[in-house]
């Protein structure tokens, strides 16, 4: 190993320096490498083990490795969804002194996947859609905060389960450049990239018959258009109306919430006549469910997932007469009555399969089915086992998933509404 190699990391981890690099990426052995899924990228790109854990290694040059360092690093302390950037490598070289490419070190993201990854033989519409949709959500979030990304699309996001839905992460962040605000222009810049490298994307699985024959490329990716900007107005745009209509404020705040938006500032005027209101949102930030399940229990999940979770919360709150108590105490105590002892019954080599907030969600999905088409209430403990059996086991690896197809775990699952309504056994 180069005695000039120069680390740069935030975290020190000696792991880092075990790692051969003196050779080429594309030539380091097979007991280093971690054969997972990954995403077309324009530079190479490995993953290989680290201390127990799995790392993204991509070859770049050195200005360019620094900079997206800096970036991610950034786009972390902004709350923003993203790869966890763990080390800089420079100055490497062969044992013959040639010198060798920098590269940028990242952490995997457990439980997420690239888009190729998540179908078998087919990839349907409704699976997607829902892509393009995370997607549009998390290119509205970088554009709140002031982030051009410059090179949007599938490619560049890792996707997570999210109770149904899914949620993106920003993986490449080379070409990004973060504003005090961005014009208009600048984000139809980057919606315009969106999509065309979405189309392009989405043509190219076509080409290979890698999609369902329903599935229209140019309508999906003019979706991300419509459901950024539905998304963009709901969140920036100002209203108007009357004064008689002061609810109106409460339904834009609530709406804003179910989105997965918090409000801290909203500025309200009134006309002289004091007839008209207008309100518009001042600053948003996402995440309102995520803060709040994390505040009360210390369970850090995905926005939906934990909206779950917290409507189970409320239920049980509400069916054991805890409305007077300190919220605190009580989300303690569903933590150790309710999902703790879901989780722990999880046989150990299921545990891998998806993570603890998703199983939580999709064993309440299981136990509604189950209660609808008994017409019973059934126990939590009965609905687990048959959960295990039926469904958990048959699932691939959502942790670690190797050599995909892995179409199974694509199928929608449906959300039920009043969900908290029907559980009367816990």
């Amino acid at each position: 190993m180069s005695a000039s190699l120069n680390i740069t990391s935030a975290t020190a981890d000696p792991g880092l320096l075990d790692l051969p690099w003196n050779m080429p990426l594309d030539e380091w052995p097979d007991r280093y490498i971690a054969a997972l899924p990954k995403g077309i990228s324009r530079h190479l790109v490995r993953f290989a083990h680290l201390s127990g854990h799995v790392i993204a290694i991509k070859e770049t040059t050195d200005e360019m490795a620094k900079r997206e360092y800096d970036m991610l690093r950034t786009l972390q302390r902004l709350d923003v969804p993203c790869v966890d950037p763990l080390a800089v490598i420079t100055n490497r070289a062969d044992d013959a002194g040639e010198p060798l490419n920098s590269v940028l070190v990242t952490r995997h993201l457990k439980f997420s996947l690239p888009y190729r990854a998540l179908f078998s033989q087919q990839l349907r519409p409704d699976t997607a859609t829902r892509l393009v949709d995370a997607l549009a959500v998390l290119l509205v979030r970088l554009h709140v905060i002031g982030f051009f990304w410059g090179d949007v699309s599938l490619s560049n996001t890792l996707f997570r389960r999210d109770a149904g839905a899914f949620a993106a992460y920003l993986v490449d962040a080379e070409t990004g450049q973060l504003y005090d605000g961005l014009s208009n222009g600048q984000r139809e810049n980057d919606l315009e990239i969106a999509r065309v490298n979405i189309a392009g994307e989405l043509m190219d699985l076509e080409a290979g018959g890698r999609v369902d024959e329903e599935l229209d490329p140019i309508k999906l990716s003019d979706g991300i258009v419509a459901a950024y900007r539905s998304l963009w107005k709901e969140l920036t745009g100002s209203e108007s109306f009357s004064s008689s209509e002061r609810w109106r404020i409460n339904e834009r705040v609530d709406r804003l919430n179910d989105l997965g938006f918090d409000i801290e500032e909203l500025a309200i005027k009134t006309t002289e006549g004091g007839t008209t209101v207008r309100i518009q949102p001042k600053v948003v930030d996402a995440g309102h469910h995520q803060r709040r399940l994390l505040r009360l229990t210390g369970l850090d999940a995905q926005e939906n997932q934990a909206r779950r979770l917290l409507n189970d919360l409320d239920s049980y709150t509400a069916k054991y007469g805890r409305k007077d108590y300190d919220e605190e105490m009580v989300a303690h105590e569903w933590l150790a009555k309710v999902f703790e002892p879901v989780i722990r019954a999880i046989p150990r080599d299921l545990k891998g399969k998806l993570e603890p907030a998703e199983v939580f969600h999709q064993l309440l999905e299981h136990r509604w089915f189950m209660s609808q088409d008994q017409n019973r209430d059934v126990p939590l403990a009965e609905a687990l086992s048959s959960y295990i059996d039926t469904v958990l086991r048959h699932r691939r690896d959502e942790a670690t998933v190797i050599d995909p197809p892995t179409g199974t775990f694509t199928l929608a699952i449906p959300l039920a509404d009043g969900e908290a309504d029907w559980r009367q056994n816990v």
